[in-house]
């Protein structure tokens, strides 16, 4: 799934191409695509995209006083719709500017959970938006400290769940965590202030060198070219210390770490009722 730096790095790509252009139609193209009844998509319509911005892992995009909300989900891409077709692969939505130009929101699998929201005023206010919890990279040391005591739990979790801090996914909360050289079980609760430094530091610096990398590009990267120290590199030798990666397998996500680097050499057992590391 798209995390805070694609998101981001496309939100400017967006603005930068498309900026100004003149919206003429929004059309959903999926039965479940758009999540709202009021305001309705026309509202939007012969006004100029005037901004792109970002809230957690969702797009916001500005036309006048509307905002269309967009989240990609797992699967899903927001790109260029050149051809135009009628029924586009795996398309959701469809947005035409008055130059000719398109854009297709398209998703990838049999989840179909990418959507569009519509917004009148102020975006940040909206339902799908106010329940995430503060952007993550914009916490210090003591907005982490009170996060974490407030929320005792698996770090990897919590970095996460997106209701306690927005931003971060799976591959962040993997690369964090090994920056951080803390045990991705480690009890929130416990962690000491050095370890929160360490924690505030690691998010700033990964999601930095995730949004760096994420700018050179053209089009929003696929997960296997995201720059990565852990994650999915099990069995390949850690960076730091050159110990084999080792995984942590669920059903919907992988929990990926150096033994020597992060948990004292503890080998972390593949179940949900591992003993918290730390």
């Amino acid at each position: 799934m798209p995390e805070m730096p694609e998101i981001q790095a496309h939100a400017e790509r967006l603005l930068a191409s498309y900026g100004g252009a003149v919206l003429q139609n929004f059309r959903p193209l999926s039965f479940v695509a758009l999540k709202t009844a009021t305001p309705p998509p026309e509202d939007a319509l012969g006004h100029s995209l005037q901004r792109v911005d970002r809230r957690g892992k969702y797009l916001l995009l500005g036309f006048g006083e509307r905002t269309f909300i967009v989240h990609l989900m797992q699967g899903g891409r927001l790109k260029p719709d050149e051809k135009l077709a009628v029924k586009p692969r795996g398309g959701v939505a469809r947005w035409q500017f008055a130059d000719g130009r398109a854009w297709l929101l398209t998703e990838a699998g049999t989840e179909h959970k990418a959507g569009v929201w519509m917004a009148a005023g102020d975006a940040l206010s909206h339902a799908a938006l106010a329940g995430l919890g503060p952007e993550a990279n914009l916490l210090d040391a003591a907005g982490w400290a009170t996060i974490l005591a407030e929320h005792p739990m698996r770090l990897h979790g919590l970095l996460r769940d997106q209701r306690i801090v927005a931003g971060l996914g799976r591959r962040l909360a993997n690369e964090v965590c090994w920056a951080a050289n803390i045990s991705p079980f480690a009890n929130t609760k416990k962690l000491t202030l050095e370890e929160i430094d360490r924690l505030t530091d690691a998010v700033a610096t990964c999601v930095q060198n995730g949004l760096a990398a994420e700018r050179k590009r053209a089009d929003m990267s696929a997960s296997k070219d995201r720059p990565s120290a852990v994650h999915h590199k099990t069995g390949n030798p850690c960076p730091r210390c050159t110990t084999g990666i080792r995984s942590v397998e669920y059903r919907s996500y992988t929990v990926s770490y150096c033994p020597t680097c992060q948990t004292g050499g503890r080998i972390l057992a593949d179940n949900t009722t591992s003993k918290f590391l730390k």
